[in-house]
């Protein structure tokens, strides 16, 4: 290969690379015949020309004034033939070219030199070996201020002093080493302050680039002018009209990564129209494709760099017509997500006798589309702040509750739960007011936070008893009796399933009133009432059967288990943990298999079986691995090596 291309965004290091291995090379005696070097300037306004460059370069090779040849053609002629006769193997370096007619017209016409090109864009026309630069790791990047700050003054102990400001002022330039250096700049010049107040000005304001450059030192030892705006206006001017609408709603777009679909959503464009446009623009390193398992077109995610997101969405926000379009397109992207969610939903609340839900065929499928847009779902929820996107935001929270609490994200959840309470109350929905706290209370109790989730279900409960939702209120009840009977307040948990399930009952709702058995079993165990709560869990599972909800009979399963064992049935709970556990893997539910084989586990060392018990402690480890739950894991882990052996 005697071409090579060092390619990335602006300010990601191509040039200092260049300059750093061409040097390195030199000195290890690779190119004893010298390198020449041509600043291409393809992005400036007046970029060079390859009739330009070729004289600048014969003028190096010792041509000029009367020796020039008078044409350019002949001008060209005599170039090659220079490098044609010189026997030592020369490095022509042709840095930031835009365009392959800067640079074709210059390559030598012999095999025996090499030839690096630095460029924003693929210079796909020729065939060259591509070295694509990424951003720096982040502790590259806290290296690189740290050696900056050091190299002017050893005793400045602020990285040493601040590690986490100087940690997040890495994050908010993007780890870009053209932001990196401008900020070091800025600590260089701003001695007596602090890494914490360049982090505050920076978030401050919104717009890193804007900061960053104000404060910018002026130029690097290659006299080379450190300014980052610049860098990306003059990429954005180069783009065709419709990649530069693409790359500004992109900036918009809700979440770090962005699939295919919810682009041309965004868009308002046909998911191939999309697809060829962002293809595009990954050429230019203005966004960067992310590749899903499958390698799918439609699986393929889009990313941002922070600093790209941040110039866009100030591109937009400074023109008054550009605003209306980047509201339209979030609108149509929240539109997008809401539909796909709520099928989404729909399918992981199938049962047997309901209608088929749109797009997704089984529940795999749902997941993996809901595990893909996660970050953009949630995101998206969070715009039901703004008044424009409020009812629709409402909804789409409604439609990720069951999802959030089945992966256990439950910071998401309890994130989604409060943007959705604000939105339902700027909408002045009291129903999705209602929705947003009783799914708020499941979040925080699953944190641990449980007098905070008593508070929500008991507005939940409220809200749905102003609205006259009866079945809504069922719902609160039975969420409210679950945190009561974590804080030991049993008699009113009891109180609270009861109160559930006579509703459940009154309503007709068989399937809420299974839900409603299965909770006031675990409170009548607690109260030691443990031949009622074998009944209740009993009623559960019935009911659960009659309904098809194999998944959620495995619970009444697991929880009748507990009760036969309180009941000293050990070999009927056994069974029980059995059917359970059945059902679990078979909806890969891996928490609910690992709280199965925890309790089995139990059961083995009460009837004096160390090695069944050691095996389900183990099988539990690995269920609670599988559902991202550690600390359980670890506490299964910890009880199998306790037993004897």
């Amino acid at each position: 290969m005697l071409i090579f291309a060092v390619t990335g965004m602006g300010g990601i290091g191509k040039t200092a690379l260049a300059l750093e291995a061409a040097h390195r090379a030199r000195a290890a005696g690779w190119f004893p015949g010298g390198t020449l070097f041509v600043d291409l300037r393809g992005y400036d306004d007046d970029p060079v020309t390859a009739d330009q460059a070729v004289l600048a370069l014969l003028d190096v090779l010792g041509v000029r004034d009367r020796d020039l040849p008078p044409t350019t053609e002949r001008q060209y002629d005599a170039y090659r033939a220079l490098l044609a006769e010189r026997r030592d193997r020369m490095l022509l370096i042709l840095d930031n070219a835009s365009d392959p007619s800067q640079f074709v017209p210059l390559l030598p016409g012999t095999d025996r030199h090499r030839v690096l090109i630095t460029s924003r864009d693929r210079p796909d026309a020729l065939p060259v070996r591509l070295i694509d630069l990424e951003t720096l790791d982040p502790d590259d990047s806290v290296a690189l201020v740290t050696r900056a700050l050091h190299g002017t003054d050893e005793r400045d102990d602020r990285p040493a002093r601040e590690p986490a400001a100087l940690r997040e002022l890495a994050d908010l330039c993007g780890h870009l080493p053209l932001a990196l250096q401008i900020a070091a700049g800025m600590l260089r010049r701003r001695r007596q302050r602090d890494v914490a107040s360049v982090v505050a000005g920076i978030r401050d304001a919104g717009d890193a680039t804007a900061v960053l450059d104000h404060g910018s030192p002026g130029a690097d030892l290659y006299g080379r002018s450190l300014v980052l705006r610049p860098v990306l206006e003059t990429s954005y001017r180069r783009l065709p009209p419709d990649q530069a609408r693409l790359l500004r709603l992109l900036c918009l777009a809700p979440g770090t990564e962005t699939g295919t679909e919810a682009v041309a959503a965004l868009a308002d464009l046909g998911a191939e129209s999309a697809l060829s446009l962002l293809e595009d623009l990954a050429a230019t390193h203005l966004v960067a494709p992310v590749l899903g398992g499958s390698g799918a077109a439609s699986a393929v995610r889009w990313r941002l760099h922070d600093l790209v997101r941040g110039f866009g969405a100030s591109v937009v926000a400074g023109d008054a017509e550009l605003r209306e379009e980047g509201e339209a397109a979030r609108e149509r992207v929240l539109g997008f997500y809401r539909r796909w969610a709520d099928a989404a939903d729909d399918r992981l609340r199938w049962l047997p006798g309901m209608e088929e839900p749109e797009r997704f065929g089984e529940r795999g499928q749902a997941l993996a589309w809901l595990d893909g847009e996660r970050a953009g779902l949630v995101a998206a929820v969070e715009w039901g702040r703004e008044e424009r996107f409020a009812k629709t935001a409402v909804a789409l929270a409604v439609s990720l509750g069951e999802y959030l609490a089945w992966r256990r994200y439950f910071d998401d959840w309890i994130t989604v739960a409060e943007a959705a309470r604000e939105a339902a109350r700027l909408a002045g929905n009291r129903l999705g007011e209602a929705i947003a706290w009783d799914h708020l209370g499941l979040a925080l109790e699953a944190v641990g936070r449980v007098e905070e989730a008593i508070d929500a279900h008991t507005r939940a409960r409220d809200l749905y008893q102003t609205a006259g939702d009866r079945d809504g209120e069922a719902g609160a009840w039975n969420n409210l009796g679950l945190s009561l009977v974590a804080v030991g307040r049993v008699e009113e948990a009891i109180d609270a399933h009861t109160r559930a399930r006579d509703l459940y009952q009154t309503a007709g709702d068989r399937h809420g009133e299974a839900r409603a058995w299965n909770n006031l079993g675990l409170s009548l165990r607690e109260a030691d009432r443990v031949e009622e709560a074998i009944d209740a869990h009993t009623r559960a599972r019935d009911l659960y059967q009659t309904a098809g909800d194999r998944h959620r009979e495995a619970s009444a399963w697991n929880n009748l288990g507990l009760s036969l064992r309180e009941a000293d049935r050990a070999e009927e709970a056994i069974e029980a943990y059995g059917r359970s556990l059945k059902l679990c893997r078979e909806y890969e539910d891996w928490y609910g298999a690992g709280q199965t084989l925890n309790n089995l586990a139990v059961a083995h060392r009460a009837t004096h079986h160390p090695a069944e018990a050691r095996a389900a402690y183990l099988q539990s480890a690995d269920a609670f691995t599988r559902a991202n739950a550690p600390e359980q894991a670890a506490r299964a882990r910890a009880r199998a090596a306790d037993l004897p052996d």
